[in-house]
């Protein structure tokens, strides 16, 4: 470690947290309430020490102010998740800094510290910022392995062992939603909506069957998607759109083993994004050209998309929801399958979200 990092004593096998600050007060402030939690603290009075610190190993944590002499914090944040991705970075902020504050949420950061800070909200925000760290780290493991396992063993799986794949991908949607707040019971509550629709369109028996289970898997390509990218609360680039896009396909080659028994659901995995005038994706398909299927599931998931809350922006009333889809119906939406819709859920008190 540089001679210049200042390393306060702690128990050796406690996480690391790294303070950054100009202001030697405010780092042995902040020193001695991490250390009351059972952190190992090290100091550093400028982005170019924080960085030589990593030298001695992961950070979990850094705390750094935006204004420093040399390397401010918003650079050092930056090389920091350019760097070391899995480290979690809080920015301590004036009053008057709280737009830039925000503008480094959109780039990583974690959360942030408005100055006096308070002993309460410094042990909350750490404390939170850890936590989204280890979920984060847990669900990659989670994309990882199951990915891994699912390619290796999908197209080796016979028809007896369907039951039993069913139930893993269905294990892995649930696993993935409680990582994150923001789409909890979504892929479930897609399921219900599609379902109760496809009633009032008439579809029974087995086609209803294949329809709910499709809402249920309808994300499950989203296993390879970056955290970064599914939990940007900003603006996504075009690049990561791209990314995203890909889920619809990479979900139709995870569920191919079903495609003999289920048809219905490979085709709500890739074309529940189509728009009836050709602006969906993956294939630009137009018209009656979308199975049906699909046209179902594309108002049950925009609907349930539009009412719960996301990473970048609140939800929306059930009322603006519903004008919504009247308003896109005919473009983006089959407008038998939105009215179906409406006559499927003419109460909304009793809507999915509501229970």
């Amino acid at each position: 470690m540089a001679t210049s990092i200042r390393e306060q004593p702690a128990a050796t096998e406690a996480a690391r947290c790294l303070i950054v600050d100009d202001d030697p007060l405010v780092r042995r402030t902040l020193g001695r309430v991490l250390q009351s939690q059972g952190m190992a603290v090290a100091e550093a009075a400028s982005g170019e020490e924080a960085l030589a610190a990593f030298e001695a190993g992961p950070v979990p944590l850094v705390i750094t102010d935006l204004y420093m002499p040399g390397m401010d914090g918003v650079t050092l944040l930056r090389e920091v998740l350019e760097r070391h991705p899995d480290t979690a970075v809080l920015i301590i902020t004036g009053v008057a800094e709280v737009k830039t504050a925000v503008e480094c949420l959109q780039l990583g950061a974690m959360d942030y510290l408005s100055k006096p800070v308070l002993v309460e909200e410094v042990r909350t925000r750490v404390h939170n910022a850890l936590e989204k760290r280890r979920l984060t780290l847990e669900n990659r493991w989670l994309q990882r392995t199951y990915q891994e396992r699912l390619e290796e063993r999908l197209r080796e799986l016979s028809r007896r062992n369907q039951e039993m794949f069913l139930g893993q991908v269905q294990m892995a949607v649930r696993m993935l939603e409680a990582k994150d707040v923001y789409t909890r019971g979504h892929s479930q509550r897609v399921s219900i909506y599609a379902t109760r629709t496809a009633v009032q369109l008439g579809i029974t028996g087995v086609l209803l069957d294949q329809i709910r289970l499709g809402g249920e898997l309808h994300d499950i390509g989203k296993i390879g998607t970056r955290d970064a990218i599914l939990n940007k609360p900003g603006p996504l680039t075009a690049d990561e759109f791209e990314e995203v896009k890909r889920h619809v396909v990479e979900g139709e080659e995870i569920l191919e083993p079903l495609r003999k028994e289920h048809p219905a659901v490979l085709q709500i995995v890739r074309w529940h994004h189509e728009h009836l005038d050709g602006k969906g994706f993956p294939d630009h398909l137009t018209g009656e050209r979308i199975p049906l299927v699909a046209r179902i599931a594309a108002v049950a998931d925009a609907f349930d998309a539009m009412t719960t809350s996301r990473a970048y922006r609140p939800p929306r009333e059930v009322s603006t929801a519903m004008k919504e889809l009247d308003r896109c119906a005919g473009s983006q939406f089959d407008p038998d399958v939105v009215g179906a819709f409406h006559r499927a859920f003419p109460d909304s008190t009793r809507l999915p979200l509501n229970q």
